[in-house]
C-alpha cells in the first residue's frame, strides 16, 4: 500500500519537474507567481524554470529511494532519501535566495 502513495505522490513531481525542466510553468512557482509584473520582469524566468524543475527530479529521485524502501524492507533506504530531501531543501532555499542568480 504505501508503494502507490509514493508513486501517487511522485507522479505530479515528475510531470511538474518535466515542465519546468523545459523552461515553462514559471507562474507554478510559490513565490514567483505572486510578484507584481514590475518584479517578474527583473527576473529569468526560463532559466529559474530550468532550475526549479532540475530541483524537482532530485525530489522525484528521493521519493523513488522511499518506494524502493516498501520494496525491499530496509529502512536505509528510507533515511538515505529522507536526508537528501532534506538537505537538498536547505540547498535549494540557500541558492536560489542568494547571489542573485536569477536576476537579468
Amino acid at each position: 500500500m504505501g508503494v502507490f502513495v509514493y508513486l501517487i505522490i511522485m507522479i505530479p513531481f515528475l510531470i511538474f519537474a518535466i515542465v519546468l525542466s523545459q523552461g515553462k510553468g514559471a507562474f507554478l512557482l510559490a513565490g514567483f507567481n505572486t510578484m507584481s509584473q514590475e518584479e517578474k520582469e527583473q527576473y529569468d524566468e526560463k532559466a529559474l524554470a530550468k532550475y526549479m524543475g532540475k530541483m524537482m527530479y532530485g525530489y522525484c529521485f528521493c521519493i523513488l529511494l522511499w518506494v524502493l524502501n516498501e520494496l525491499f524492507h530496509t529502512q536505509w533506504l528510507f533515511s538515505i532519501g529522507l536526508v537528501l530531501f532534506v538537505a537538498q531543501t536547505i540547498f535549494l532555499m540557500i541558492y536560489v535566495n542568494t547571489g542573485n542568480r536569477f536576476k537579468k
